[in-house]
């Protein structure tokens, strides 16, 4: 069985061909194939991934998106599903750089849709991402502006300590795409002060 990384990575690519490649995405300024050009430059340009790049790698970062720009949704789709020749080919890196980047991306290009519907993940693809929020989840909620306690509605953590916190509560995809900044997102309850759930409702989430 594949990963739930690979599995994600196989869907984006599905979606975003039956898509097309100038239907919207959550991601401000991107169609879809502009997301595809973003994921390949970040998997075949690693170096680039964090987003500092130096001025002098600068022009061939610009080459490399111009030269996936040109090309059809079709062949980019294609590129992405395989990842032979990339440390991604390897599972385990995989599943521990790709199972967030390609559920929240997959997610961008589906909640722009005006007919989205939440999915059902499995089991251990939200252990997954549940383990990934606790880890990642004091740098998205950084800029909150007040104390941030999420739940599963079986496990809690604190990702901005403090006094009166807002608690969050749904589940995991939700709660992760909520603190990646995505607004789409529904099932989830906050309990707490209402300036604070205010505050966090209109803060600047997510890396």
């Amino acid at each position: 069985m594949p990963s739930f990384a690979r599995a994600e990575r196989i869907a984006l690519c599905d979606t975003a061909v039956s898509l097309g490649p100038a239907a919207p995405t959550l991601c401000e300024g991107w169609q879809v194939k502009d997301l595809l050009v973003h994921l390949l430059v970040r998997e075949r340009r690693p170096w680039a991934a964090a987003g500092i790049v130096l001025p002098p790698l600068a022009p061939v970062l610009r080459k490399a998106e111009a030269a996936y720009a040109v090309q059809p949704l079709e062949a980019l789709a294609a590129r992405l599903r395989d990842p032979k020749g990339t440390p991604f080919a390897l599972g385990p890196i995989e599943k521990a750089v790709n199972t967030v980047e390609f559920f929240v991306h997959h997610e961008d290009l589906r909640r722009a849709q005006p007919s989205w519907e939440p999915r059902t993940l499995p089991a251990a693809a939200e252990r997954d991402l549940w383990r990934t929020l606790k880890l990642l989840g004091k740098g998205l909620v950084r800029s909150a502006g007040t104390p941030v306690v999420v739940s599963n509605g079986t496990d809690t953590s604190t990702l901005r300590a403090g006094e009166e916190p807002v608690t969050v509560t749904g589940p995991v995809g939700e709660l992760l795409l909520f603190c990646f900044g995505r607004h789409q997102v529904r099932g989830l309850t906050f309990d707490g002060p209402a300036e604070r759930i205010t505050q966090l409702e209109n803060a600047s989430l997510g890396f």
